[in-house]
């Protein structure tokens, strides 16, 4: 075998180790004792669900809901629909919602700390899609610095971990990745 063989086949399992681990790097799940539960904005159901859980569990005494200030579903706000349902949860006195305005994960950091003014939030734990769990933290750690736990909210028909195992996952993962790299190259620099 020639050295440059040995090369492009070391680099072809490489790529291959890559490729299979890559869609776990995204996922972070370790929450951790807060003073407030944050549940980011975000398309899915999954996210709420697993921010009622946590706090149930005690991981923090109070929850922080952010939902697109100006988003509508045909004649209804976001804003007043999320109302409706959280007036309805047994956890509601513990709820607050926080109306975001940004477009991103990195403005959506601002929108949550004017929700958060003139509170004493210091731990503060992230709820997101698992996918986005590496990037949020990231984003937060960097653009509001704070002692930041995330956790995972997993949703099979979105992604898993084996991303190769379906078409959705693959562009979940694809997606995903485009938005880490350029968060890490670029804007974060910014």
């Amino acid at each position: 075998m020639t050295k440059f063989s040995a090369v492009l086949v070391a680099g072809g399992v490489l790529v291959i180790i890559l490729g299979a681990t890559c869609g776990r790097f995204l996922v972070v799940d370790n929450p951790r004792k807060s003073d407030v539960i944050v549940i980011l904005a975000g398309e899915d159901d999954r996210r709420l669900v697993r921010g009622l859980e946590v706090l149930d569990q005690g991981y923090a005494p109070r929850l922080l809901l952010d939902v697109p200030a100006e988003a509508k579903i045909y004649q209804w706000s976001l804003m007043e629909l999320a109302r409706k349902y959280v007036d309805g949860l047994p956890q509601a006195s513990r709820i607050e919602i926080c109306p975001i305005y940004a477009q991103s994960t990195q403005g959506e950091t601002h929108d949550v700390f004017r929700c958060l003014q003139g509170t004493a939030n210091r731990r503060i734990l992230l709820v997101t899609s698992d996918f986005h769990t590496r990037r949020a933290l990231s984003i937060f750690n960097r653009v509001a610095p704070a002692a930041y736990s995330v956790t995972a909210a997993f949703d099979p028909r979105e992604f898993g971990v084996r991303w190769w195992q379906h078409r959705e996952w693959a562009k979940t993962n694809l997606a995903e990745w485009m938005k880490l790299m350029w968060w890490e190259l670029i804007d974060r620099w910014r």
